[in-house]
C-alpha cells in the first residue's frame, strides 16, 4: 500500500519546517518532546512512538557504518566501518565507544548465533565468518559450487543454526569497501546448514541485500538493492528453503522521492510483525528508518540527516533501536521490542 496524498504532504510539510530550524545533533541543545523527527504517516504508528524519547547520535566520524548487531550477554553493540576495515563497539553503560577489531576483513553485516558467537561478513575476504568463544576465527563460507563468493553482506540465523546471508558483490566492485575483482557468481541468498553444507535458497532478486525473519521464523524478507529498489518476502518452508516470493513493499518513489532513486537497506522485525527498513539516497524527508505494518503498508518514518544503512533492536529489553548511518551511530528508544535476540 502507498502513502495517502494527504499524509505525503503532510511529511513534506513536516520536513520543510524542521529544514528551516536545523537540528543540533552535539546533544548540548535538547529536543522538545515528541521528537519531531519521528513521524506517524498512519494512526497505526502512534503506539509505537516513545513519546519522551529522543534521537540520539551516540557516535559519528566512520566513513561507511553498516552491520550493527546486538550482544546480550556483553551488553554492547558491535558494528562495521567498512572503508576503514574496522569493527566498532558501543558501551550503553558510559557510552564508552572503542575499536574492536582494526583489521575486520573490510566487514559489512554482523550479527550473533545462539552461542553468543559473532558472525560477520567480510567484503575483503570474500567470505562469513564465525569469532569462536577461544578468540579463533572459523570461515562457515568462501565459495559456491567451486568459485568465489562475491562479497558477502548481511546475515541472520535461524533457531536450527542454519546462517543465512546475502551475496550482492558490492565489495568487489571497488577497492573502497573491498578488494576489487570479478563477480563469478549470480547475486543470490544462501543458507549455510549446521553441517556445513551451503546452499542456494533464492537468486531471484538483482542485488540482494538486507534480510531478516519474522518473529516466527516463518517468513523471510529480503532487500534488493537492485533496479527494483523492494522488499521481498518469501515463506520459509521446513526452516531451510524458500517458495512463494513476492514484492512486500516498494521503496522508491514515495515520500520525496520523486526521481525513483531511494531504496532500503537493512531491516528488523519488531514482536508485532512490522519490517523497520532502513532508507537512503534522497535527502531530507527521505533518509532514515521507513516502518511498515507485516501487510507491508508504510505507517512510520524516522528522520535522520544522512543515509540510512543498516538497524537492529538491542538494549536488555530489545526495545532500544540502534542505526547505523553513513558516518554515524544513531539509537532510538521505541515502544516495542524487537523480535529477536540479535
Amino acid at each position: 500500500m502507498t502513502t495517502s496524498r494527504r499524509t505525503f504532504l503532510t511529511t513534506l510539510a513536516t520536513s520543510a519546517a524542521a529544514s528551516a530550524f536545523a537540528r543540533d545533533w552535539t546533544g548540548q541543545v535538547p529536543e522538545r518532546y515528541p521528537d519531531p523527527d519521528v513521524i506517524a504517516l498512519e494512526p497505526a504508528f502512534s503506539k509505537y512512538i516513545q513519546g519522551n524519547s529522543p534521537i540520539r547520535r551516540l557516535h559519528t566520524g566512520m566513513l561507511w557504518a553498516e552491520g550493527p548487531a546486538w550482544n546480550g550477554a556483553g551488553n554492547y553493540l558491535v558494528w562495521s566501518d567498512i572503508p576503514n576495515n574496522a569493527q566498532m563497539r558501543y558501551l550503553p553503560e558510559d557510552g564508552h565507544v572503542s575499536m574492536m577489531r582494526n583489521n575486520s576483513g573490510n566487514s559489512n553485516g554482523n550479527t550473533f548465533d545462539p552461542q553468543g558467537r559473532q558472525i560477520s561478513c567480510e567484503h575483503g575476504n570474500r567470505r562469513v565468518t564465525r569469532y569462536e568463544l577461544n578468540g579463533k576465527i572459523t570461515v562457515l563460507a568462501s565459495e559456491f559450487e567451486g568459485k568465489p563468493l562475491n562479497a558477502p553482506n548481511d546475515v541472520v540465523v535461524h533457531p536450527d543454526g542454519g546462517v543465512w546471508f546475502t551475496d550482492p558483490g558490492y565489495g568487489s566492485m571497488g577497492d573502497y569497501e573491498g578488494n576489487k575483482g570479478e563477480l563469478q557468481l549470480k547475486e543470490a541468498v544462501y543458507r549455510i546448514d549446521p553441517s556445513g553444507k551451503i546452499e542456494k535458497v533464492t537468486d531471484a532478486e538483482e542485488k540482494p541485500n538486507g534480510l531478516c525473519f519474522s518473529p516466527d521464523y516463518k517468513k523471510l524478507y529480503v532487500v534488493d538493492t537492485g533496479d527494483a529498489k523492494n522488499i521481498r518476502v518469501y515463506e520459509v518452508v521446513d526452516g531451510a528453503k524458500l517458495s512463494k516470493g513476492k514484492t512486500f513493499a516498494v521503496n522508491k518513489g514515495v515520500l520525496t522521492d520523486k526521481d525513483g532513486k531511494g531504496g532500503s537497506d537493512g531491516v528488523r522485525c519488531d514482536v508485532d510483525g512490522n519490517v523497520w527498513a532502513t532508507a537512503g539516497w534522497i535527502g531530507d524527508g527521505y533518509d532514515g528508518v521507513h516502518v511498515f505494518t507485516p501487510e507491508g503498508q508504510r505507517i512510520g518514518q524516522i528522520k535522520l540527516p544522512e543515509t540510512g544503512s543498516n538497524l537492529c533492536f538491542g538494549g536488555p529489553k530489545r526495545n532500544r533501536l540502534f542505526i547505523t548511518a553513513s558516518q554515524s551511530l544513531y539509537s532510538l528508544y521505541v515502544n516495542t521490542n524487537g523480535a529477536h535476540f540479535c
